[in-house]
């Protein structure tokens, strides 16, 4: 177990290298509000497309081949010199499976050196315009800076919010409530 949590920092750190290497090389060019665009497409590709996935984690395809695939289809898409560049080298280092991970570890670099936190919310129900500000505007009160909602529906929850921050979670669902109750009025009996 230890290998594999050694084998996690290890990819922490490597993804994290990637990832300021493209950053620092746009923002020395002038495009970095481009590539970040496009790296955050590139996720939403690699995301949304089984096929391109498959193509990613293939550990059997010609490094030379798999280089010149993966540059046609992201020309194809639109993507500029840099991340097609970017993601050719990724390639050429046999690292394509890893992909994702770097584009991952870029946004949280971009998040960081602009000040935004994201908090993953999940409720019952979507939330309306005026909940998401009042939401936004209670985690600035608590100390979050820009705060970006990603939200996600969970209709299991009943009613409520869980609100993740980082390490930081508040859950204030009913599920969990009524979870709660009931386990203190076993503790009674």
């Amino acid at each position: 177990m230890a290998s594999g949590a050694g084998n996690q920092s290890s990819n922490q750190i490597l993804s994290g290298r990637y990832a300021t290497a493209v950053y620092d090389h746009a923002e020395e060019m002038g495009w970095l509000d481009r590539v970040i665009e496009e790296m955050d497409a590139l996720g939403r590709l690699i995301d949304e497309s089984p096929e391109f996935r498959a193509f990613l984690g293939n550990p059997l395809l010609d490094v030379q081949e798999s280089t010149k695939a993966v540059r046609a289809v992201l020309q194809a898409q639109g993507f500029g010199s840099i991340v097609q560049d970017f993601v050719g080298v990724v390639s050429h280092n046999r690292r394509l499976f890893f992909l994702r991970a770097i584009v991952k570890s870029f946004a949280d670099l971009v998040d960081r050196k602009r000040g935004v936190v994201r908090a993953q919310v999940v409720s019952a129900h979507p939330l309306t315009e005026l909940q998401s500000t009042q939401l936004r505007a209670r985690l600035t009160e608590l100390g979050y800076g820009r705060v970006q909602i990603e939200e996600q529906v969970d209709e299991s929850l009943l009613g409520g919010l869980v609100v993740k921050l980082g390490a930081r979670l508040y859950d204030t669902s009913l599920k969990s409530r009524l979870q709660r109750l009931q386990y203190a009025m076993k503790g009674a009996a």
